[in-house]
């Protein structure tokens, strides 16, 4: 299928773009997957698990504990509540660009 790239219009051409990366990202994601199938066949016929070979699956080891309360509230929407940890929430932000103290937030 031979395209003249030459003969299409802004709009169709950025089209084809579009089409073209998403075929890429296909192909590239059918390749590892043909490859992956190749190493655990290759594994199982060695008599290994994938185990074996590699160990256990390394992940962020989840931390012990229960949910920590929340802390503050939003005063315009009740239902959402912040407790302190991690990144602000837009609404938390809002507050205080609005002129709202911390402690105007708790609860």
């Amino acid at each position: 299928m031979a395209v003249d790239i030459k003969s299409l219009n802004h709009t169709q051409l950025k089209d084809l773009i579009s089409k073209a990366q998403i075929r890429q990202t296909e192909l590239s994601k059918e390749k590892v997957v043909k490859l992956r199938d190749k190493v655990h066949a290759l594994i199982k016929a060695e008599g290994y698990t994938f185990e074996d070979i590699f160990g256990q699956a390394r992940g962020k080891a989840k931390r012990a504990g229960s949910p920590v309360a929340p802390k503050y509230r939003n005063p315009a929407n009740p239902a959402q509540t912040w407790s302190g940890r991690g990144k602000r929430p837009h609404w938390f932000n809002d507050a205080l660009k609005a002129g709202k103290k911390e402690k105007d937030l708790a609860i």
